[in-house]
C-alpha cells in the first residue's frame, strides 16, 4: 500500500480536485504502446493508400535529380534554384503522408483523457541519483520487461513475415520498375498492419495497466482528504461569519422592501408579516417581509413610518410566518383569509375610516391544519 512522507497509507480515491491539479502538472495517464499501435495503424493505412503513387513519385524525383543538364550542375545560379524546387517537390510528395502521422502522433494520447505541454524545469530530473531510483524501481522493472516483451513479440512477428515472404521479396527484382514498386508500397503496408496485430496485445495489456498505476499514484490519505475539504469548504469561523454577512444583507434587502407593502399582519407583536398586493401584475398577494420576535419589532417600526395598514390576526400571522416563505406568494389555503383582510382595509381606505390604529380581526377563516397557538 503506497504511503506518503507521514507514514499514512494512501487508501482514498483521489478527488477532482486533485486529479486536476496533477493534469495542470502534467501528471496525466499515458501509453507509449497505444501511441505506437496507432502510429503502425496509421502508417500501415498510409501506405496501402498512398504507397503506390508515394513510390512513384519519389521514383520520378529521383530520376529528375539524376539527369540533369551539365549547364545547370555548372552554373551555381540555377543549381540554387533546382535544389530549392526539388526540396519543394520532395516536400509536396512526402505532406499526405506525413501530415496523417503527425496528426495521429498527436491525438494518440487523447485516447486516454488529454496531453499537457510545459516548460517547467524540474530540477528532481537532473538529479542522478533519483534518476537511478527510477530505473531500478518497480516501475521501471515493469518498463523494462515491457519493452524486452515487445521487442521479442514484435521481432517474432517480423522474422516469421520475412521467412514467409521471401520468395515474394526476391521475386520483386524481376518485375518491371512501376509495377515492381507499388508492389511494394502493397508489401511494406500489410507488413506494418501484420505488425499492429501483436501490438493490439501489448496494448491492451498495457492501457489498463497505465490507468490502474495513475490511479493509484494519485491515491490521499485521509488527513489530506480532510485537509482539501478545509480548503474548499473554508474554515468553521469563515464559513459562519459568511452565513452572518448572507443573513444581514437577506434582512437589509427585507426591510427595504417593507414600505411597499399593503398591509402588515402581527400577532400582535411576536409575530409581523408584510403582503403586498398588485391586482394588475400578481395573482395572489406576495409576502415581502416576515420576522418573529426583535426582527417583527423591527417591521412594525419600519411599517408605522410609513403608515402601512396594520392587522392584528394572531391566528393569521402564525399561519403565513409558517406556512408562507419570503417573497413568495401567500399559500392557497389562505387565499380566502388574505382575501376578506385586504377586502376589509381597502373598504376603509376607501370610506376614510383609517386612522393609523391596529385593526382588530379575530374571525379570519384560518384552516385548522395551519392553526398554531
Amino acid at each position: 500500500m503506497a504511503e506518503n512522507a507521514d507514514g499514512q497509507e494512501r487508501t482514498e480515491e483521489a478527488t477532482p480536485r486533485r486529479q486536476q491539479e496533477a493534469a495542470e502538472q502534467g501528471q496525466v495517464a499515458r501509453s507509449r504502446e497505444l501511441t505506437t499501435l496507432a502510429m503502425l495503424l496509421s502508417a500501415a493505412l498510409g501506405l496501402l493508400m498512398l504507397g503506390p503513387s508515394l513510390l512513384e513519385g519519389l521514383a520520378v524525383q529521383m530520376r529528375a535529380g539524376l539527369t540533369l543538364d551539365a549547364r545547370k550542375i555548372t552554373d551555381p545560379g540555377q543549381m540554387t534554384a533546382v535544389l530549392g524546387q526539388a526540396f519543394f517537390d520532395w516536400v509536396l510528395l512526402l505532406a499526405p503522408f506525413l501530415g496523417l502521422m503527425v496528426v495521429v502522433a498527436l491525438c494518440a494520447p487523447l485516447a486516454l483523457g488529454s496531453w499537457t505541454f510545459s516548460l517547467k524545469l524540474r530540477w528532481e530530473h537532473l538529479n542522478v541519483l533519483k534518476g537511478l531510483a527510477r530505473l531500478f524501481s518497480w516501475h521501471g522493472l515493469v518498463e523494462l520487461a515491457k519493452a524486452l516483451a515487445k521487442f521479442l513479440v514484435v521481432g517474432g512477428v517480423a522474422v516469421i513475415l520475412l521467412w514467409r515472404g521471401e520468395a515474394e521479396l526476391l521475386q520483386l527484382g524481376q518485375e518491371p520498375l512501376a509495377s515492381a514498386l507499388a508492389h511494394t508500397a502493397r508489401t511494406l503496408g500489410w507488413t506494418f498492419l501484420m505488425l499492429t496485430l501483436p501490438m493490439l496485445l501489448i496494448a491492451g495489456v498495457d492501457v489498463p495497466f497505465q490507468l490502474l498505476s495513475f490511479l493509484r499514484n494519485l491515491r490521499m490519505t485521509k488527513q489530506e482528504i480532510r485537509d482539501e475539504l478545509k480548503d474548499t469548504e473554508g474554515k468553521p469561523e469563515v464559513k459562519g461569519r459568511i452565513r452572518r454577512l448572507q443573513q444581514e444583507f437577506a434582512q437589509r434587502r427585507m426591510m427595504e422592501n417593507v414600505p411597499t407593502a399593503d398591509i402588515l399582519v402581527t400577532n400582535p407583536s411576536h409575530y409581523a408579516v408584510a403582503l403586498q398586493y398588485k391586482p394588475e401584475t400578481m395573482k395572489a398577494p406576495v409576502i415581502v417581509a416576515l420576522g418573529v420576535e426583535q426582527m417583527a419589532l423591527r417591521i412594525r417600526e419600519v411599517a408605522g413610518r410609513h403608515k402601512i395598514p396594520r392587522v392584528e390576526s394572531p391566528l393569521l400571522a402564525r399561519a403565513l410566518y409558517y406556512n408562507g416563505a419570503l417573497d413568495k406568494p401567500v399559500p392557497v389555503s389562505l387565499y380566502q383569509a388574505v382575501a376578506q383582510v385586504l377586502a376589509y382595509v381597502y373598504r376603509l381606505r376607501r370610506d376614510g375610516e383609517l386612522t393609523g390604529e391596529a385593526i382588530v380581526m379575530t374571525d379570519v377563516p384560518v384552516p385548522a391544519e395551519l392553526r398554531t397557538e
